[in-house]
């Protein structure tokens, strides 16, 4: 975050000062008067001009776009990012080419770039914001892809009688597989096994 410190005869002129080398608006900082004015002996000798503290509030959006503007920098990655807020989580979207790379297999390298992410903003702050990464909508089409592949399964289960075990999946994917099938009368859902590794189970009903 941006901080300056600026000397001038007022306060106002050295906070209006301030945001002028900022760049920002008065609702975007925090002040802090360090020295009053002071006109010195009869207004003329001694006099002391104001001096004022003014630094960014930490805003989760702009630190988290500079931290991920600098990680993607280093790898040679300059995509387009979209940001859409929310009262629960702040996504961040990002587009442009090559960008494969950040996604890995079944999105294992955005869950721990999205992990990093979270640990690097929220850390020692006390208003702490949920941060979802995202690469060209990945996560909704891996959603989708998740939903149609548990309606599947579950029609083979009522269908043969027999259980069907997932490939392992982090716990935000079998929750999507658990809450998809949870209504479904002919078949139920656990998960077994040790993270990683865990997986979810379909088994029939009776």
């Amino acid at each position: 975050m941006k901080k300056v410190e600026i000397s001038a005869k007022t306060v106002e002129e050295a906070i209006k000062l301030a945001l002028q080398q900022l760049e920002l608006q008065e609702s975007e900082v925090n002040v802090e008067i360090l020295e009053q004015p002071n006109k010195g002996l009869f207004g003329f000798f001694g006099n002391k001009n104001a001096v004022v503290s003014v630094e960014e509030k930490f805003n989760h959006i702009t630190s988290t776009k500079i931290f991920l503007e600098n990680i993607l920098k280093k790898i040679g990655l300059n995509p387009k990012i979209e940001v859409v807020e929310s009262n629960d989580y702040i996504t961040f979207n990002l587009s442009g080419d090559d960008l494969g790379i950040l996604i890995g297999r079944r999105g294992d390298t955005l869950d721990s770039l999205q992990f990093l992410t979270n640990l690097a903003v929220n850390k020692n702050h006390v208003q702490r914001k949920k941060i979802i990464i995202d690469v060209e909508d990945y996560r909704n089409r891996r959603e989708e892809t998740l939903i149609n592949l548990a309606n599947r399964l579950s029609e083979k289960v009522k269908r043969t009688g027999r259980k069907v075990i997932l490939e392992p999946m982090n716990p935000h994917e079998r929750r999507i597989i658990h809450v998809t099938l949870q209504n479904n009368i002919y078949i139920s859902t656990y998960s077994e096994g040790d993270e990683p590794y865990r997986k979810v189970v379909i088994v029939p009903k009776n």
